[in-house]
This record gives C-alpha cells, structure tokens and sequence, in this order.
C-alpha cells in the first residue's frame, strides 16, 4: 500500500481502495499516486472495469486536504487533481464506485466521472467547499449537465443529499446494502462485452455534450485560480478551518 491506497487485480476488475484513517484525506500526495497507478491501466484490455472503494466501513472520503486549498499551495493541488481527473476521464475500461457512508468534496467530484455509483441507504454526499471558502471546479463543471438547477444547491449552499436523493439526482446508480457486490456485478456484466466498443461508447458520452470533459475543467480552473484565489475570504475560510473556529467574511 502506497500513499493511503492500495490497488488489487482480480479477474477483469481493478480495484483501488482508498486506505488513509480515520477519513481517507486526499493530499496531492494520494493524488499524484493514484494518478501513477493508472499510468499502465490503459493498455490493460485484460482489465475491463475500474472500482474506487474505501477500506474505512461507515466512510468513503473526506475530500481534499482543507489546508492544500490555501492560496499559496492551491496551484500545487489544482495541478493534481486536474491530472488525476483527467487520467481517470480518458481510461477506456468502465469506472464504478462502492460507497459505504460519508463522501465529500473530491471524492464526490471523482464519482461524477464514474459509469455506475453503488451506495448503501446509510451513505451522503456533499460538497462543503464554499465553507471554507472555495468550490470544487470539476462538480460546477459537470452538475449543470448532470442535475440542471440543482447544481446552485449543491455548490453554492453545500447542501447533503443521502444516497436516496442522490440517486433520483442520476448521481447514484443504485442504493443497495452491499455495493461492491453490486460493482462486482456491473464488472461481470462489462467484461462479456466488446473492450473496443465499450472504449468507444464511454468516449462517445462524455463528448456528446459538445464540449469534452478536460475543456470544462479547464474553464472551472482558470476562473478558481484567477478570480476565487485572489479574494480574501479564500484564505479567510481556510484559516478559519485550521484553526478549528467560524469565518469572518470579509466579502471581498
């Protein structure tokens, strides 16, 4: 295990477990070594599906390291995320997640590039980012296709939705009691089909759209680093967060 992750073979599935007690933080660290251990995945036909797990019952992920958000380290962490999304994005094997409880911020931004979530009644979702004073530039780059006005809610008032709503939201694909059975399952399913077609179909619905994927992303970031990290309240909220207190804003 490496970097708070452990990566696992079993027939045609890859499975990545996130490993990182007591909430499975993702740090540029976590992320520049998952984005290493997919370096090969491409080329791997033998592999048709990805799953992303957590090893923590009752957690998924955090999110993002809070204090890797502070304007002078946030280029750092831009430039990882940005990598490891987009590596994800072009995989041509099916991406799945197992979810078993809380599931923030990054993490969350990394199921919205999945094929197919499974979630557990417990689990819930959220992107808290704007209480510390950012947003998470992938989730206001893909939410307006994917949930349409509820992506104000989700972004702007970091509201929680449980895997219930998520999954009428078209964010999770089934509630289930043992979702990585269900993964499993959606493997099994992928690998008695053509790996070429597949590759293909999963390009085909990411770019239907018109804009591609790392285009958006690229917008998100371009206005997160031009105009969020210039304003004071960005690192007011991430002061305010390390020091375990409630920001004053300054709006501005």
């Amino acid at each position: 295990m490496a970097d708070g992750f452990r990566v696992e073979e079993r027939g045609p599935l890859l499975t990545v477990t996130l490993a990182r007690p007591p909430v499975n933080v993702l740090d540029v660290a976590t992320l520049r070594g998952l984005e290493a251990a997919l370096r090969g995945v491409p080329a791997r036909r033998e592999l048709r599906a990805l799953l992303v797990r957590s090893s923590l019952p009752g957690v998924f992920s955090a999110g993002m390291d809070v204090a890797e958000h502070a304007p002078e380290r946030a280029s750092e962490m831009l430039d990882a995320v940005r990598s490891l999304f987009v590596a994800f994005d072009s995989l041509p094997q099916s991406t799945v997640a197992a979810v078993d409880g809380r599931c923030r911020g990054g993490a969350f931004e990394l199921l919205l590039l999945c094929d197919a979530v499974f979630a557990t009644p417990a689990s819930d979702f959220a992107f808290p980012e704007v209480d510390v004073g950012c947003f998470p530039p992938l989730a206001v780059a893909l939410l307006p296709s994917l949930v349409g006005s509820a992506a104000a809610e989700l972004t702007l008032a970091g509201a929680t939705l449980s895997a219930a709503e998520a999954a009428r939201l078209g964010l999770v694909t089934r509630v289930t009691e043992d979702p990585d059975e269900a993964a499993r399952a959606y493997a099994e399913s992928i690998s008695g089909k053509s790996a070429a077609v597949v590759a293909v179909a999963r390009r085909a619905l990411r770019e239907a759209g018109g804009v591609g994927f790392p285009e958006r992303l690229r917008r998100a970031e371009a206005i997160y680093r031009d105009s969020l990290l210039r304003t004071e309240d960005a690192a007011e909220g991430v002061r305010a967060f390390v020091e375990k207190r409630k920001p004053v804003w300054k709006h501005r």
